[in-house]
């Protein structure tokens, strides 16, 4: 499913202003939590090769919150698609939006919400018609398969956007 909407059903919508910590130089940020919800940031401020140190993150996070090492097919399935909808988010922040400025990863209970912001003003869609066949122009489609549900944020009076996904954890 795809959305516009600037949060998902039942989500408690964007943060307060002030509460990202992010720190400068594409350093991670301390995990935040509060009641089971847990979250990490990544700044991109002056990083490169930003696909694979965003794929590197979110694997950190994936082990530090049970999901990796995988016990199981299902387990190790779900993981693989929370890493592949970051790659794809990220890359397509960097094909289309000059590049992502921020990864923001949040597990809540059995959901993780992945958003990368950056300054684009284009609006992501899946393009349609989808043909497998062909070289690129797949990542949102991607994205609409796996993730439970997708969306863009956008802030009144500032550039760019936050193109965010929600993926379920295995039974």
């Amino acid at each position: 499913m795809s959305s516009t909407r600037p949060f998902s059903p039942g989500d408690r919508g964007p943060e307060a202003d002030g509460a990202s910590g992010v720190s400068e130089g594409g350093a991670a940020v301390p995990p935040e939590s509060s009641a089971g919800r847990q979250v990490r940031r990544l700044s991109f401020d002056g990083a490169s090769g930003v696909v694979p140190l965003a794929r590197d993150f979110a694997r950190q996070a994936l082990y530090a919150w049970g999901w990796l090492p995988a016990t199981g097919a299902d387990q190790r399935a779900a993981a693989e698609d929370v890493l592949l909808v970051v790659s794809e988010l990220v890359t397509n922040a960097c094909l289309h939006a000059e590049g992502p400025d921020e990864l923001w990863i949040a597990l809540d209970n059995k959901v993780i919400r992945v958003e990368v912001s950056d300054k684009g003003n284009g609006q992501p869609a899946p393009r349609t018609p989808h043909r497998a066949g062909r070289p690129g122009g797949h990542g949102m489609f991607i994205v609409q398969r796996l993730c439970l549900d997708w969306g863009v944020v956008r802030s009144p009076g500032l550039a760019g956007k936050k193109v965010w996904a929600e993926l379920g954890a295995p039974a």
